[in-house]
């Protein structure tokens, strides 16, 4: 396999804008594409804030950095990806319109290079069957946010190369990670594990066993986890736990991974998480407080 100088990612979100970082923070050449050009607007924004952020407490050079952002490219047209060795999609986890990107990228990249996707629970021998080279296509799942996280999840699909895993592997370990591996099952490994337990806290809350800052307390100061199941919940995006929970669910075939009605209630109403600003937590700013008036 050639060796890999341009890397290009799908999706301009946190996942998406956190792993073009990373490509050019270690010398790769990065396009980030989004089919929205205000997602893109504020991946552009995020990135330079992020990288700043890392100089500011002596983590990055300002050489490195000002290399990085020479490197990182960002476009609305899919054809600018067709000279990338390594295109690795982040973007919504759907499996419909996971396989449909990987359609359209199987057209459009060159035949050498390797499909990627960050997938956190969907079947990659299932993605790899939309294209014409399974052999070429892995799971790489990075955990977010990218830049800070140290671990990347590999996941081999059926027919998936010793090639393709051995150049991922090698990618992810020159970005810095500790890489671990999974077989494609639904959930992989990380989040057949975190997931159940997200949902068993929503069960929890949902049952009136206690109530939801007792629950995210319990576990930081009982378990040692950084951030409680709810509040972590939040940061990751209720939408994407309730998607997880379903492929679990239908993957596996066990009723132990069905959503908390809970978490499906407040996914419909809205309530994502932080990005949002709000899902089991508000996170929306209070308003100044009305002053009472002065005496005369």
């Amino acid at each position: 396999m050639a060796e890999i100088k341009t890397i290009a990612v799908m999706g301009g979100g946190q996942m998406g804008s956190g792993i073009a970082q990373l490509a050019a923070v270690h010398g790769f050449d990065a396009w980030l594409l989004d089919t929205d050009y205000n997602a893109l607007s504020r991946a552009t924004k995020s990135i330079s804030y992020s990288i700043q952020r890392l100089v500011s407490k002596g983590q990055l050079s300002q050489a490195v950095s000002k290399d990085a952002l020479g490197r990182l490219r960002y476009t609305l047209n899919l054809e600018e990806l067709s000279s990338a060795d390594v295109v690795i999609e982040a973007i919504v986890e759907s499996e419909e319109v996971k396989k449909k990107l990987f359609l359209e990228l199987d057209k459009i990249a060159k035949s050498s290079a390797i499909l990627a996707s960050n997938t956190s629970s969907i079947s990659i021998t299932r993605l790899a069957s939309a294209t014409s080279r399974p052999k070429q296509v892995i799971g790489m799942h990075f955990m977010n946010p990218p830049p800070i996280m140290k671990l990347v999840e590999i996941v081999r699909g059926a027919d998936t190369s010793d090639e393709t895993f051995n150049a991922t592997k090698a990618l992810a370990e020159r970005f810095g990670k500790t890489v671990i591996c999974s077989r494609d099952y639904a959930g992989f490994v990380v989040n057949r594990i975190l997931m159940p337990m997200i949902n068993e806290a929503f069960f929890t809350l949902y049952t009136g066993v206690a109530t939801k800052e007792d629950i995210d307390v319990g576990m930081k100061l009982g378990t040692n986890h950084p951030m409680g199941p709810l509040e972590l919940a939040d940061f990751i995006g209720l939408d994407v736990c309730l998607s997880i929970m379903k492929v679990l669910h239908a993957g596996l075939g066990d009723n132990k991974y069905a959503p908390c009605p809970l978490l499906v209630q407040y996914v419909d109403a809205g309530r994502l998480g932080r990005k949002r600003g709000i899902g089991v937590y508000d996170y929306q700013p209070m308003p100044n407080a009305v002053k009472p008036a002065s005496k005369l």
